[in-house]
């Protein structure tokens, strides 16, 4: 005769493996959820301030009248009428060309036969945004998601040089702050 043991080691191993299998799978879908989210906003955000200002210097150069020039040329060996876009600065083409870069990136999330490249797209829409800073001379404001130690410590360098560029440059003396309080107590934490 077979006994059947109630204490049986790999029934409650089993058990517990596909409870807790359940368990972690539906808090690894919220918590996915909630960072998926977060990082689409951040994303987003940077993509949203260098389409903003794309189309701020497009307006600025569209009101002093420095727009690009459509240029139509007919070849008689093709009999073929090319028109053709000749921008008018470095800045405007830059200009353009960011805002098509952006506009090619994805606005749904990736289906199994989106091949597009987030972050080699991301990389030339940041490298443009650069480029047309570069161009306009204006200090550009990089607005990375995704920031490393090593890009960190170079904006900290740079913001430590300016300082003592600025700190040599004053005219009047600057105090290190007001006296601390004669009673011994302070609002410093």
């Amino acid at each position: 005769m077979h006994k059947v043991s109630i204490y049986d080691p790999s029934r409650f191993y089993e058990t517990g493996y596909e409870d807790g299998f359940a368990h972690g799978r539906i808090h690894g879908l919220i918590e996915g959820r909630a960072l998926g989210r977060a990082k689409g906003f951040e994303i987003w955000e940077e993509l949203g301030f260098y389409e903003g200002f794309a189309l701020t210097w497009t307006s600025i150069y569209q009101k002093q009248g420095r727009v690009d020039e459509y240029v139509a040329s007919f070849h008689l060996s093709t009999k073929l009428l090319l028109v053709s876009i000749r921008p008018t600065s470095r800045a405007t083409n830059h200009t353009r060309r960011l805002l098509e870069l952006i506009s090619q990136f994805p606005h749904v999330n990736p289906s199994a036969t989106d091949d597009t490249d987030i972050p080699k797209l991301f990389r030339q829409i940041r490298s443009r945004y650069k480029a047309l800073c570069s161009t306009l001379g204006v200090r550009p404001s990089l607005r990375y998601a995704d920031r490393s130690q090593d890009r960190d410590e170079s904006a900290e360098a740079t913001v430590a040089e300016l300082t003592t560029q600025v700190q040599e440059k004053t005219v009047w003396r600057v105090d290190k702050g007001a006296p601390r309080a004669v009673t011994g107590h302070s609002f410093d934490f």
